[in-house]
């Protein structure tokens, strides 16, 4: 038994809590040696961090006037088919199924075998063992139904904070805590701003997503606005009094050479028998942001399969909350993903790289669906409007485009098997045409 649509299930809190899932993943634990190797001082370090912050509310503002006036299971695809058509929508949708969602997956999975096999190690290919272990069993959970995936997600949600605020406090805590006036020292040697923001953007990514579940949430009216603004400003103080405690425990420079920071600075509060609960906050981090994934990642293949007949297959929503059909797809794609990494794991690399050029150049469209929208279809009801409209939309616009351009020139020729996944989609693509035409011949 299938049912037509998604229904409205979804608390506030449950809506947070996948939000908040889904931006902190491993980024935090990485991510703050490379921009601290990107800034001048210490002071300068945090603000890009705040800034981050910032420009991801101003996006999340856009997302809530689409998501609040054209609510929808297909998220960013239903705003690019309204605003652009379908065949536009339908390579975003085709991008984010073959590569974007199922890379992402296979990275958390992946980031927490490697971590769980410092916990039990099951031999040689112990990562990989956990990283499908890890699929498999959240591919379980969210089988059985939405109620089970969000239970889940919040308990997770909340443990992954309390994880985090186990890290600050052992920054504030390290015996050899640099002094306050050091966020001023100038470091030597420093690179480029503009690179630091790139990565600090990556790791506040994923909010975006909960635009898939704007048909879905209690509050059809602010539910998904509310859900951004109150999980994007617990991240942002959560990213930034992480890395005051990174900056606390190790100073700028400390920070930058670590090669582990978010480790030593728990190691050295907590001493090496920390090792083991420092490894569970992060396998518990990966768990959260995999378990959102796979719930956001499910619901846009559901909207292509809706409209084009070709994938009609995935276009059926199952009475237990989530479109079945898709959700097996992109949990054999993840797995197959994990496979491919395992026989060649810079092979693997190469092909998540690619992805960014594809998706910042998408995330421009949406965000020039907010203009174009307000013109094409001014009479439409719109419960939650961008404030200071068009500035917020034009300056989101002017980032992503920066965003775009930046990933660019990070990836060089690998943009181009970004252009060659895309490409790949005009085969289904012919055979949806060539279907409808032979549909329409007169019968002999």
């Amino acid at each position: 038994m299938s049912s037509d649509r998604p229904h409205r299930t979804l608390s506030t809190f449950d809506l947070v809590c996948l939000v908040v899932g889904t931006v902190i993943g491993a980024g935090i634990f990485k991510a703050p040696s490379v921009v601290a190797g990107q800034s001048s001082t210490g002071a300068e370090f945090l603000l890009v961090w705040v800034l981050g912050g910032l420009i991801s509310v101003i996006g999340a503002l856009c997302y809530a006037e689409l998501a609040s006036s054209l609510p929808h299971a297909g998220g960013e695809y239903h705003f690019l088919s309204t605003a652009f058509g379908k065949h536009t929508a339908y390579f975003y949708g085709w991008a984010r199924s073959t590569v974007i969602v199922t890379g992402s997956m296979a990275i958390l999975a992946i980031t927490l075998g490697d971590y769980m096999s410092t916990l039990v190690d099951l031999g040689p290919h112990s990562s990989y063992v956990w990283a499908f272990a890890s699929i498999f069993f959240l591919g379980l959970v969210n089988w059985l139904g939405i109620k089970e995936s969000k239970r889940t997600q919040n308990t997770l949600a909340v443990l992954e904070v309390g994880g985090i605020l186990a890290i600050i406090v052992a920054g504030f805590t390290v015996a050899e805590a640099k002094p306050v006036a050091d966020l001023f020292q100038q470091q030597q040697g420093a690179g480029s701003y503009g690179l630091a923001l790139v990565f600090v953007l990556l790791t506040f990514g994923g909010w975006n997503e909960a635009a898939y579940l704007s048909a879905e949430a209690k509050d059809a009216r602010r539910g998904i606005a509310k859900a951004l603004l109150l999980g994007l400003g617990l991240v942002t103080i959560l990213f930034l009094l992480t890395n005051l405690a990174y900056l606390s425990a190790l100073g700028l420079s400390g920070v930058a050479q670590s090669n582990a920071v978010a480790a030593e600075v728990f190691l050295k509060a907590y001493g090496q028998e920390s090792a083991a609960v420092f490894s569970v906050i992060v396998v518990l981090s990966c768990l959260n942001s995999l378990n959102a994934t796979i719930i956001f990642g499910a619901r846009s293949a559901f909207a292509v399969g809706r409209d084009f007949k070709t994938f009609s297959w995935l276009g059926h929503w199952h009475p237990s909350g989530h479109p079945r059909n898709s959700l097996l797809l992109q949990l054999l794609m993840a797995l197959a993903v994990v496979v491919v990494a395992q026989v060649s794991r810079r092979g693997f690399e190469t092909v998540v790289e690619f992805t960014a050029p594809v998706f910042w150049f998408f995330i421009l469209l949406v965000g020039i669906a907010v203009i174009r929208l307000r013109r094409l279809h001014p009479d439409v009801e719109r419960p939650f409007k961008v404030p200071l409209y068009p500035v917020l939309p034009l300056l989101f616009i002017a980032v992503t485009a920066w965003m775009l351009w930046s990933s660019l020139v990070y990836t060089g020729a690998g943009a181009w098997v970004g252009v060659a996944v895309l490409a790949c989609g005009l085969v289904p693509l012919a055979l949806e045409r060539w279907r409808k035409g032979s549909a329409s011949l007169p019968a002999n």
